[in-house]
């Protein structure tokens, strides 16, 4: 039986007891997969007649009762059945799933996707974000890359009007930031085409963050032109060559898919979830601290359980998160969801879409 490998975190020692006999892990591989395909607490009966593993429902029964007592599986209200424990769900996905893969149709439409949007960086992080979350039925999110570790591949100064512009700066890998500016003087043409060339004779190959650091010594030689385009970036260049606003970094697809799930019918979960994806910067934080360790590769998911995630808005969601590459800069693309998610669905999209995106380089 294939097993799926994912990338773990470590989060301390949730059980110290002994690991669990080859038939407390079937039983508790079989109540996760029932669980989540159902939603309905695993009863002893169920799993017996279900599934050929040649134990009774009274040995079945016992064995779900050790699982209780070890921490793995809750026994909710009086029914009979038992549900993962957090635990169980962290247990699962480290060592009892099974990979998952997707179809011809989904690896061709993913591709052909990407490839379609692969000059719009914008569009490309959102369209990706609509696709995981209806692939999926989670919540898709995508984090765009930080651009002040992304490399400077060509600065171009569009003109608008007689005295306004849109700069235009295109990172390695297909990042492009654009901003608006207003000139003091009309902009002529001919010296436009003069000073561009100068900025990014100097400006190329550096990040933003360099430009930013070094940005004087490496423009103040040059002549000054008619439209006062030199002075601009000499006085606009901590603006010009900055990072983007964090509430500008996060795309959503898929919102209305969690209406779908049980869990988010309780009010306080789905209030919870509606004010996280409020605040950008805690989805940014979510995103980044779970797969922003130096072990993490790039296109390896990382899955963060419950309580796992830093914020009590996301103590009864998980987070299944890769980060993908372009040029030099990382960025992190992933689904949130129930805990009751399908673990092997969701690693297997978003791995594949971590590395359709790294592969645009």
């Amino acid at each position: 039986m294939a097993r799926m490998s994912v990338q773990k975190q470590s989060y301390g020692a949730l059980n110290n007891e002994s690991p669990l006999t080859e038939r407390e892990r079937e039983i508790l591989r079989l109540v996760v997969k029932s669980f989540i395909q159902t939603a309905d607490p695993v009863g002893s009966r169920f799993l017996a007649s279900r599934f050929p593993i040649g134990l009774s429902a009274a040995s079945i029964r016992n064995t779900m009762s050790d699982l209780e007592e070890r921490g793995y599986l809750d026994h909710p209200y009086t029914s009979a059945g038992r549900v993962p424990t957090e635990l169980g769900y962290r247990k699962f996905v480290d060592e009892l799933m099974e990979t998952a893969e997707l179809t011809p149709a989904e690896k061709l439409m993913l591709r052909s996707e990407i490839e379609r949007l692969a000059g719009d960086t914008d569009d490309l992080l959102h369209k990706s974000s609509r696709i995981l979350g209806r692939l999926s039925n989670l919540l898709g999110v995508a984090l765009m890359p930080r651009l002040s570790t992304g490399v400077l591949d060509r600065l171009e100064v569009v003109p608008l009007s007689t005295n306004r512009a849109m700069f235009v700066m295109s990172m390695r890998g297909g990042l492009v930031k654009t901003i608006m500016v207003e000139l003091d003087s009309h902009l002529n043409r001919k010296e436009l085409d003069r000073v561009v060339p100068i900025l990014n004779e100097r400006l190329s190959g550096l990040t933003l963050e360099e430009i930013r650091r070094t940005y004087g010594a490496r423009l103040r030689d040059i002549d000054a032109d008619d439209n006062g385009i030199v002075r601009l970036v000499l006085d606009e260049a901590p603006t010009l060559f900055s990072e983007q606003a964090e509430s500008k970094r996060v795309r959503y697809g898929g919102a209305k898919n969690m209406l779908l799930h049980p869990e988010f019918q309780e009010p306080s979960h789905f209030r919870n979830l509606m004010e996280m994806m409020e605040d950008e910067n805690v989805v940014i934080q979510l995103l980044e601290e779970r797969t922003g360790a130096d072990e993490v590769g790039i296109g390896r998911a990382v899955i963060s359980i419950g309580s796992e995630n830093s914020d009590e808005k996301a103590e009864h969601c998980s987070l299944v998160a890769a980060r993908y590459r372009m040029g030099n800069s990382i960025g992190t693309i992933g689904v949130l969801g129930p805990m009751r998610m399908d673990y092997p669905r969701a690693v297997v999209l978003v791995e594949a879409m971590a590395a359709m995106l790294s592969s645009r380089d």
